[in-house]
C-alpha cells in the first residue's frame, strides 16, 4: 500500500516545489495530481474539457508558449494520454467522491507558479535543502505547492472518513492571473454546493494563526493595450508621425490622476510597457499591461471605465488607436460568517493552533471569489480561510517559503470543517 500521503505531506509539497508551471502551463503538475489522486481512489476524475469549457478561460498564453510547456512536461516524463486530454492548456482536475445522501462540499485550492526567478543563497531553505526550483525563472513564490500538498491529504481523509455527502475537490489553474476561477465556476462541478472552502498559507499571518474567513478582497480587472500610431524619421520628418509612445506617457501619467470614490478603496496601475524600435524613429506601437482593483465590483468597474476614457483620450491626442483587452477579471465575493464560525471552532481545538481570527481584511485580489459568488447566489454558503506560516520575506519574492509545520495544521482544520458541515452544518 503507498504511504499516506499525511505521512509525506513535506515531501509532497517539496515535490511541487521542485517543478513550478505558469498559469495554463501546469501539465506537469497536472500529471502529479493525477497521479496522487488515482492512488487515494476516488469516485470522479476529470481533466481538461471534462472540467470546463476551454472558452471560458481568461488570460490564455499563445499557443506556442502553451505548446512549450507541454512538450518540457513530457521530457519531464509526463503521461502522453494525459497530455493529450489536457492539450492546449485544459489543466487542472477536480476529483468527486460522492459518499452518501449528505451535502455537497467543495474545496478549492490553486497550482500554478510564477515567473519568478528563486533565490540560490544558502539561508534560502529551499536550496539550502536541495528542492529549489529546477525551472529557471519559475517559482512557486505564493504557496500554491502548499495549497496542492492540502488538497490532496484533505481529500485522501474525507475518503478514508465516514463522510457523509459529495465532496468535490477543485484543483484550480491560473489563479495568479485571474483565469481559471471562472471556468470552474461555471462548470457542472459547481452546481449544487452547499459549503465552499477556500484556503491559502501565509499572508503575513504566523505559524499557529488562523483565519476563519477574509473579508474585502479587492476585486479587480487586467487589461493589455496596445497604441498603433504611424512610423516617421524621427530627424527628416518628425510631423508625419503619430507617436504611439507618446500617447503611452500620455496615458501612464493621466492614469494615476483618476480620481478616488467615496464609497470605498480603489487602484490602478501600469506595471509593465514597451514602445518603438529605434532612437530615430517615431514609434509606431506601444503596449502596456494594466490593472485595475476596487472594493467592490462596482468600484473595480468604475475604475475600469475610467481607465478606459483615459487610455482612449491619450490615443486621440496623439492621432492614434487603442485596443484595450481585458484579460481577466474576478469579482468580490465575502466569506459567509455562519461558515467561518465553523471554521474558528475547529481550529481552537486544532493542535498547532495558538491563535483563531474570526476574520481578516484580505486587501489583495483571489479569482476563488467566482466559485464563492457561484455558491452564494444558488443559496449556499462560502468562506475564504488562511492558515498562517512564517515566511521569511514577503510572497511574490525570490526568497518566499512556506513554514513545513503549518501543513498538518491545514489539513486538520480543513478536514474537520468539512466533516463537520456534513455532520451538523454550520
Amino acid at each position: 500500500m503507498a504511504e499516506s500521503i499525511r505521512d509525506r505531506l513535506s515531501d509532497v509539497r517539496r515535490s511541487f516545489h521542485r517543478y513550478p508551471e505558469p498559469a495554463w502551463r501546469e501539465f506537469y503538475t497536472t500529471h502529479r495530481l493525477v497521479e496522487e489522486i488515482r492512488g487515494i481512489g476516488v469516485d470522479e476524475l476529470a481533466v481538461g474539457t471534462d472540467v470546463y469549457d476551454s472558452d471560458e478561460r481568461m488570460a490564455v498564453p499563445d499557443a506556442d508558449e502553451v505548446e512549450e510547456w507541454q512538450g518540457r512536461a513530457l521530457e519531464r516524463g509526463a503521461d502522453p494520454d494525459l497530455l493529450e486530454k489536457i492539450d492546449g492548456g485544459n489543466t487542472g482536475v477536480v476529483a468527486v467522491l460522492d459518499r452518501g445522501s449528505g451535502p455537497v462540499v467543495g474545496l478549492r485550492v490553486d497550482i500554478d507558479g510564477l515567473f519568478i526567478e528563486e533565490s540560490s543563497a544558502d539561508d534560502h531553505a529551499p536550496a539550502d535543502a536541495g528542492f529549489r526550483s529546477e525551472r529557471e525563472g519559475t517559482m512557486h513564490a505564493c504557496g500554491h505547492d502548499a495549497h496542492m500538498t492540502w488538497g490532496l491529504a484533505t481529500l485522501e481523509a474525507i475518503a478514508e472518513s465516514d463522510f457523509d455527502g459529495k465532496f468535490v475537490a477543485f484543483f484550480q489553474p491560473a489563479e495568479e492571473v485571474s483565469g481559471g476561477g471562472h471556468p470552474m465556476a461555471e462548470s457542472r462541478f459547481a452546481d449544487d454546493l452547499d459549503y465552499l472552502f477556500a484556503v491559502h498559507v501565509g499572508l503575513d499571518h504566523p505559524t499557529g494563526e488562523v483565519v476563519a474567513g477574509i473579508e474585502r478582497p479587492l476585486a479587480m480587472s487586467h487589461v493589455d493595450v496596445t497604441f498603433e500610431g504611424t512610423t516617421a524619421h524621427a530627424g527628416k520628418a518628425p510631423q508625419d508621425g503619430d507617436n504611439a509612445m507618446q500617447a503611452l506617457g500620455t496615458a501612464i501619467q493621466n492614469a494615476y490622476a483618476i480620481p478616488r470614490h467615496e464609497d470605498g478603496m480603489t487602484r490602478v496601475n501600469l506595471g509593465w510597457a514597451e514602445a518603438g524600435t529605434s532612437s530615430n524613429v517615431i514609434a509606431d506601437f506601444a503596449h502596456v499591461e494594466a490593472e485595475v482593483r476596487g472594493e467592490t465590483t462596482e468600484l473595480m468597474e468604475y475604475m475600469q471605465s475610467r481607465l478606459d476614457r483615459t487610455l482612449e483620450t491619450a490615443a486621440e491626442m496623439h492621432g492614434c488607436d487603442v485596443d484595450i483587452d481585458v484579460r481577466s477579471k474576478s469579482p468580490r465575493a465575502d466569506s459567509d460568517p455562519e461558515l467561518a464560525e465553523v471554521v474558528a471552532d475547529v481550529a481552537r481545538d486544532v493542535e498547532g493552533v495558538e491563535t483563531v481570527l474570526p476574520s481578516a481584511d484580505f486587501g489583495a485580489s483571489e479569482d476563488a471569489t467566482f466559485l464563492m459568488e457561484r455558491v452564494q447566489e444558488d443559496g449556499g454558503l462560502a468562506t475564504y480561510l488562511i492558515v498562517g506560516t512564517d515566511h521569511p520575506t514577503s510572497h511574490h519574492t525570490p526568497t518566499f517559503d512556506v513554514d513545513e509545520r503549518s501543513l498538518p495544521i491545514g489539513v486538520d482544520v480543513l478536514v474537520e470543517s468539512i466533516l463537520a458541515v456534513a455532520d451538523d452544518g454550520p
